[in-house]
């Protein structure tokens, strides 16, 4: 039986009880699934793990899907994502800066992330915390006028942050070359979704992908997303996650925004990725 310790109000749990380069049997993945669920954000502390062993527990949590960011991909495994501050002979050895606004990753795809999954390898003096805000919490307390207004609305998405379109800029979503950007479209999604496991519903991708909202004046549109976004990431609803050296944390996409903190350069840090994805699909257009 594992022991988990609460990081914050209502969701987020950890424990050092787990050993990920040792054999997991059905029984101990199923306490490990349970609390991912229940906890949304999961950290599993103090890991020491082969690149190939992140990846096999990784695949345990559902299909990997390699980021279209491609200069960064493992050199021995495309489906894990290097992020990183550090350079090597003045060129960068992962992607810097990446997702330091509120998002949920790859709700810019038709079938979303199911979870995503960091393992540290390089922990910054300074910095380098990742915020999560809790989307299923943000949506039970939503006033019941509100809830049914939004309830079957869809939100168009495409890559990026709409909040700041500028490549230069250290909280722009990571510049995309010509060939990444041609497999990149418009898709919808819906404002309030149930969550696949659970049922549970939850705020979805309010900030970050989100451009518009189907049959809705763009003005009008931006505007009730900001308010949702607003409300979703009041300090009520967030976790301050700080990573130790070997930390795994895996986090649920479909309940929560998250956003990283921008780290000093002077500080190196350094982390591998795995996204899984959904099984599930929604329209391209």
């Amino acid at each position: 039986m594992l022991t988990f310790k609460q990081l914050a109000r209502r969701f987020g749990l950890e424990t050092n009880d787990v050993d990920l380069s040792q054999p997991i049997d059905p029984a101990l993945f199923a306490e490990i699934e349970q609390a991912f669920y229940c906890g949304q954000v999961l950290v599993l502390r103090g890991q020491r793990l082969l690149p190939k062993q992140f990846l096999d527990f990784a695949r345990r949590i559902g299909c990997p899907d390699p980021h279209v960011i491609d200069q960064f991909h493992h050199p021995e495994h495309a489906e894990i994502l290097i992020l990183s501050n550090v350079k090597k002979d003045g060129q960068p050895t992962g992607l810097a800066d990446a997702g330091t606004y509120w998002h949920t990753d790859y709700s810019y795809l038709a079938a979303p992330a199911k979870a995503t999954m960091l393992y540290s390898i390089e922990v910054p003096e300074v910095g380098g915390d990742t915020l999560f805000a809790n989307m299923r919490a943000a949506y039970d307390d939503l006033p019941d006028a509100m809830k049914r207004r939004i309830d079957g609305m869809i939100t168009l998405n495409i890559y990026g942050n709409r909040d700041d379109l500028d490549d230069e800029s250290r909280t722009a979503a990571s510049a995309l070359n010509k060939d990444q950007w041609a497999k990149m479209a418009v898709v919808q999604h819906p404002v309030v979704r149930p969550h696949p496991a659970t049922g549970q519903k939850a705020l979805y991708a309010v900030s970050g992908t989100s451009i518009g909202i189907v049959g809705m004046p763009q003005d009008e549109a931006i505007n009730l997303l900001d308010e949702l976004k607003a409300h979703a990431t009041q300090l009520k609803y967030q976790l301050r996650l700080k990573y130790g050296f070997g930390d795994v944390v895996l986090w649920d996409n479909p309940s929560l925004l998250h956003a990283a903190t921008l780290t000093d350069p002077k500080f190196p840090r350094t982390l591998h990725r795995i996204t899984v994805k959904e099984y599930t699909s929604a329209k391209a257009l």
